[in-house]
């Protein structure tokens, strides 16, 4: 992956997994973002390192909103309702869970050095673990906004890879982040259900709904999905 990832327009989601980059842009409208930072901006920062592991408190330098704050609770829930109606992070990830919303800060040399992802997570106050799939980055903030801040990833995409968050020399690098059990856990087989899924899409296009041909591709697809969910 290039050093440039974030280099697209704010309202932007990444989400990866170890076959597949995919940038959604415009999640959140302007309005909605310049809302979300407004009161971002104004709320009280921690430290990073209060949700940092034994490893990863040795690299990690910047500031999380606190996770049980009614704001951080808010604007994740208002996040997550948003993912449940985009076609294409449905398309993507095949949510079975979705690891509540954090949000981080990155300014004055902060920054993220080398770390993998947990593969368990535990949500306290909802008694359920969520297996980490795919991880994704929602942008809240315009490129132009800081320098530095560039995501890196080692070798495949992903929350098992290697990966980190460049010093923030100007400026402040503001996003969401958070995770993903996707009923498809293969992530070959859910690639495959994506490509097939994008390509149905297509298709459909241009073509009557009752073609033959795309209700063949259709069934194939919801029999390949049946076959490798796990719900």
């Amino acid at each position: 992956m290039p050093d440039n990832a974030r280099h697209h327009v704010r309202r932007t989601l990444h989400t990866g997994d170890r076959l597949m980059l995919l940038v959604i842009d415009k999640l959140l409208s302007s309005e909605e973002v310049a809302q979300y930072r407004a009161e971002l901006d104004a709320a009280p920062w921690i430290d990073g390192l209060a949700t940092a592991g034994t490893l990863s408190a040795a690299v990690k330098d910047n500031e999380q909103l606190d996770e049980l704050s009614p704001l951080a609770i808010r604007l994740g829930n208002e996040i997550v309702r948003r993912l449940g109606t985009n076609p294409l992070f449905i398309a993507a990830a095949l949510p079975e869970r979705i690891y509540p919303p954090k949000f981080n800060r990155y300014a004055g040399g902060g920054h993220y050095g080398a770390h993998v992802d947990s593969a368990i997570m535990r949500v306290a106050d909802a008694n359920l673990t969520i297996r980490t799939d795919l991880s994704a980055t929602l942008f809240l903030c315009d490129p132009d906004e800081y320098d530095g801040g560039e995501l890196t990833i080692e070798g495949e995409y992903g929350a098992s890879s290697l990966h980190m968050v460049t010093p923030v020399t100007r400026g402040a690098r503001v996003c969401a982040f958070l995770w993903v059990q996707s009923m498809v856990r293969d992530e070959g087989k859910r690639t495959l259900l994506f490509d097939l899924d994008q390509s149905i899409q297509a298709l459909s296009g241009g073509l009557a709904k009752d073609d033959p041909n795309l209700l063949q591709l259709t069934g194939v697809y919801h029999n390949l999905l049946r076959r490798w969910a796990v719900v």
